[in-house]
């Protein structure tokens, strides 16, 4: 059987009818349980879109089925993804998570479904990304596996699921320099450990980076496609955390495979590795200005051990 779709959604009408036609374009789709998780308006202003976010899910067809749990009160994207993924996991034992700015290849759920069947009995495999950062893929197997997470159209299993954790004053307090540079694929996204920061600060409220902390304090590894079956349509200033920068991963082609060549290596891909931390340490940062006024104003007010992990970073 295959596993049920959770789509999240809020106030972007157009972004999800894109995601929604995409979905339904997968030779899997028909036989696909579809369940749209809509967040409540959080003001007047969004209320209108809001309504019609819904209308949009509301003609969604293609699919098995489509069942719509709309909210009357905004709880937020991080609550919403949480509590929903927990709920179709738990009923369903594997569940398939896509947000309202993905497109999808049409081969996406055949590669999700493959993958949660193949590894569902293999305790250290923790998640299936449906994206992957815009790599050479030459030398390299069609998937691989690796430590960290990609939240843009992804899978997991229901004990898996079971071990979320959003505690970052608990990762402040226990996590030392190596475990960060870890986390922080050896320094070449720093970003990561400063979105666990932000949100012990509240100033930040998201939870995929706390699945990636799950995942990497249980010792689990990632499945990924070489090549990516999901581009984000987000980068357009109308998602809650993507902004509005252009993004180099948006012109890549999605692949158009429906059949992969599974790894059974248990153990991260030291090739795609070095090759994503390349892509990483060139990945702009804002202008110098920008990103002066961002890392001061974060030590300033965290200090150690963001102190520590930005200086290496720094001197490296």
């Amino acid at each position: 059987m295959t596993a049920p779709v959770a789509v999240f959604a809020y106030a972007r009408p157009d972004h999800l009818r894109r995601t929604l036609a995409s979905l339904a374009a997968n030779t899997l789709a028909s036989e696909t349980q579809l369940i749209i998780f809509c967040d409540g308006p959080r003001s007047e202003e969004d209320a209108p879109r809001v309504r019609d976010v819904r209308e949009v899910a509301e003609a969604a067809t293609g699919f098995k089925s489509v069942e719509i749990r709309a909210r009357d009160e905004n709880v937020g994207l991080a609550a919403n993804i949480i509590e929903g993924v927990t709920q179709v996991a738990n009923a369903h034992g594997r569940v398939i998570v896509v947000e309202d700015d993905m497109v999808l290849a049409p081969g996406f759920l055949s590669f999700m479904n493959a993958a949660l069947d193949r590894y569902a009995d293999e305790p250290k495999v923790w998640h299936v990304s449906g994206w992957n950062y815009p790599i050479d893929s030459e030398g390299l197997p069609e998937t691989f596996f690796w430590r960290c997470i990609n939240c843009w159209g992804w899978a997991t299993w229901a004990d898996r699921w079971a071990h979320f954790q959003k505690d970052p004053d608990r990762l402040l307090a226990d996590w030392n320099m190596p475990t960060i540079d870890r986390f922080t694929l050896d320094r070449a996204e720093p970003d990561f450990w400063l979105h666990v920061e932000l949100n012990a600060s509240g100033r930040m409220n998201t939870w995929a980076i706390f699945w990636y902390a799950s995942v990497f304090e249980n010792g689990g590894l990632c499945l990924s496609p070489t090549q990516s079956l999901v581009r984000n349509i987000g980068f357009d200033g109308s998602g809650e955390h993507c902004g509005d920068e252009d993004d180099a991963s948006q012109a890549m082609a999605l692949s158009d495979q429906s059949e992969w060549r599974w790894s059974d290596s248990m153990s991260e891909h030291a090739m795609a590795y070095e090759r994503i931390r390349s892509v990483l340490q060139q990945k702009p940062r804002g202008s110098i200005r920008r990103r002066f006024r961002r890392r001061a104003a974060l030590l300033w007010k965290y200090g150690s051990p963001l102190r520590r992990l930005l200086a290496t970073k720094a001197a490296s």
